[in-house]
């Protein structure tokens, strides 16, 4: 069962949990359950995700209960209407406290970036804690720094803040993709959990109907706080 954060005649929302894809993919194609297909089977009726989040992400999942919704929903999405706000654990202390990442990125990220039309992107950032374990992945540091940073895309480029976070140096800690695979590793075992620590907190759009402003927000699951038992351990 999905946790339903709000729902009314025209839209749903849910806290999707990490691990789980939004619908089906090629990229996955060994998967079973998608949350489309758990959530129209939990509440008995088509449902149309509005927007996506990546397999290892948790957080705040919206869709339409009908295609006029969709409909009205998707130029929205498209053209940066929505507002979103992420929670992040990265590798390694940013020099500064807040920043902003304004850096292009290829419309595919699947493919390469040459011969690819180039799209505006735009990751707002600021350090919300700076964190060091006594975890060696490098023999010549006896720790390892890390840092919980909050995250607002001005856009939804496909991975956006994966793919900026690595391009700033400080990619998200279980990355498989763009992160690094022996800090991954040796953060698991330390935590006794493997997963990409992306969480989509709160998304804030226009209702399509009423035109009032509609904020969702889901809080952090208790995975994260292993991140304060690593630190008063350290």
């Amino acid at each position: 069962m999905l946790r339903i954060l709000y729902r009314d005649e025209a839209l749903i929302a849910v806290d999707k949990p990490a691990g789980l894809l939004v619908h089906r993919s090629q990229i996955d194609a060994q998967e079973e359950r998608f949350a489309l297909q758990m959530l129209r089977d939990q509440i008995g009726q088509p449902v149309w995700p509005l927007h996506r989040l990546d397999k290892g992400t948790s957080g705040v999942l919206l869709f339409a209960l009908s295609a006029e919704v969709a409909s009205l929903m998707g130029p929205v999405f498209e053209q940066g209407g929505a507002s979103k706000r992420y929670q992040a654990l990265v590798r390694g202390w940013p020099a500064e406290d807040a920043g902003l990442i304004d850096h292009p990125l290829a419309r595919d990220p699947e493919k390469p970036s040459a011969g690819q039309p180039m799209l505006t992107a735009r990751t707002e950032w600021r350090v919300l804690r700076r964190l060091e374990w006594p975890l060696t992945v490098d023999a010549r540091f006896p720790t390892s720094r890390f840092s919980l940073l909050e995250l607002k895309p001005q856009e939804g480029r496909r991975h956006q803040i994966r793919r900026h976070l690595k391009h700033i140096a400080h990619p998200i800690v279980g990355d498989a993709t763009h992160g690094k695979g022996p800090l991954n590793r040796a953060v698991a075992a330390h935590l006794g959990l493997q997963r990409l620590w992306l969480h989509a907190l709160e998304l804030e759009v226009t209702h399509p109907l009423g035109g009032q402003p509609l904020k969702l927000h889901a809080e952090l699951g208790p995975e994260w706080d292993l991140l304060d038992r690593a630190e008063r351990q350290a």
